[in-house]
């Protein structure tokens, strides 16, 4: 079995700026765990455990997606919950093509069991994980507040590997689709 999901890749430039925003993370008292910065994607859909005989399958549906170039703009660092956070991302806007891009990934792999989503796509770039919030985590993003960390363009999707280790997860591209 091989933990899978399809991301899109950001820019080494929008990785970076994304970079500084962690550095100003880091003045806060919350316990949070990076994301390593060449590793800030944009999960488009995360597919869990899947059967190695399946994997090909899976690539071939997915380098069938019809799709074009589209820009992406990275705002706003913020929480996922206020109250209850567990995860800082990086808002992306996208002006709706992730949305409709999830829908024809959908399209393509539910034929093999994989089940759509149910919640509305919402494009973010994860960069921490909060272990514990105090409030110092408010402060440190009202600092970030009003910033925006880049553009650039989406010029592909990728079927990404995660082994998942004690120092982070490992991720190996095992598909790069591009448009």
């Amino acid at each position: 079995m091989v933990r899978t999901f399809v991301a899109l890749e950001l820019s080494e430039a929008v990785r970076g700026q994304l970079k500084e925003a962690q550095d100003v993370l880091k003045t806060s008292s919350s316990r949070l765990t990076f994301v390593d910065p060449s590793l800030i994607h944009i999960t488009v859909k995360f597919l869990g455990e899947v059967d190695e005989k399946m994997l090909q399958r899976i690539k071939d549906a997915l380098k069938a997606i019809p799709y074009q170039p589209f820009p992406v703009s990275a705002g706003t660092v913020t929480v996922n919950n206020p109250r209850r956070p567990h995860t800082v991302w990086c808002a992306i806007d996208d002006n709706g093509n992730g949305e409709r891009l999830l829908s024809l990934v959908e399209d393509a792999l539910s034929p093999f069991g994989f089940p759509r989503e149910s919640r509305r796509f919402t494009p973010h770039a994860s960069v921490a994980r909060v272990k514990y919030a105090d409030p110092t985590l408010v402060v440190v993003l009202d600092q970030l507040n009003g910033r925006s960390y880049g553009d650039c363009t989406v010029s592909g999707l990728n079927l990404k590997k995660s082994t998942l280790t004690p120092r982070g997860p490992v991720y190996e591209d095992l598909l790069e689709v591009k448009w």
